[in-house]
């Protein structure tokens, strides 16, 4: 099915055209007209289209690095498509002592029996803190990681200008080097309230590491960190795959495919 995307409230199309197959679209799009490859689109007409509290969390899992990676979409037929291209993005706050890069990771999806997907692991965000080590200068080899879940980021993203937050990490928790690896991050406010620091302690007994990072963000730079966060949250769930491939067709056969539809408070 290709889209034909309208981006004015008000569009006018005076002059006859035949459109081959292709689809044009825009984040901004009001109106849409769907048409299939086999049946070329014809307008010959004139259209118009109208359009102080304390929060401690601890958190056991472990989230593995990994690049993020637009996911594969559910196919429209029998073949899987082919791959979106591999974005990287980041963004870094660079100040005094230390440095901090944000990164967000991609969920991971699982094929189902029946061609569709679903959400195996949910996406997260990875801080990395790095020690100075000399004027802008900065020591990535020695760099401490942290990721985020969707819940903390929610909690970030609830502080509040006088508010601080904790979170607790334990790698190998479950496992025979549990208590091993100990990483601790606090988020406590600056002083006169103008941001707030974000400060990492990590103990690694199998490395012998014993280390604490810190870096103030100002109110500015948290707010940055905030939209992105409020951006990505979406799509560390994995949200984003499912609106895209919903299909006007599909709504009326939606319920009896679904083995749940009887859970919909709405059907019974």
């Amino acid at each position: 099915m290709h889209h034909l995307r309208l981006l004015s409230p008000s569009f006018t199309i005076q002059n006859p055209r035949l459109y081959p197959s292709h689809s044009l679209s825009s984040l901004h799009s009001s109106t849409a007209i769907s048409f299939t490859p086999q049946s070329p689109l014809l307008l010959s007409s004139t259209m118009h289209f109208r359009g102080k509290r304390s929060l401690i969390c601890r958190q056991s899992d472990y989230f593995q690095q990994q690049s993020f990676t637009p996911p594969r979409q559910p196919p429209n037929d029998s073949s899987y498509g082919a791959l979106q291209p591999r974005v990287f993005v980041g963004h870094s706050i660079y100040k005094g002592k230390a440095a901090l890069t944000v990164e967000p990771k991609a969920p991971e999806f699982t094929p189902l029996d029946s061609g569709a997907f679903k959400v195996s692991k949910e996406g997260f965000v990875l801080l990395q803190f790095a020690p100075a080590a000399g004027v802008r200068q900065y020591d990535w080899n020695r760099k401490q990681v942290f990721s985020l879940s969707v819940t903390e980021i929610g909690n970030l993203i609830s502080l509040g200008a006088r508010d601080s937050c904790e979170f607790f990490h334990d790698p190998f928790k479950g496992r025979s080097e549990e208590g091993k690896v100990r990483k601790v991050l606090k988020v406590e406010p600056l002083p006169d309230g103008s941001g707030h620091f974000f400060n990492l302690s990590v103990q690694n007994k199998l490395l012998n590491v014993d280390e604490s990072i810190y870096i103030p963000i100002t109110r500015a730079e948290y707010a940055v960190l905030i939209s992105a966060f409020n951006f990505i949250v979406p799509y560390l769930l994995g949200w984003h795959a499912f609106a895209n491939s919903i299909k006007p067709e599909d709504t009326g056969r939606g319920n009896s495919a679904n083995p749940r539809s009887g859970d919909f408070e709405w059907s019974r």
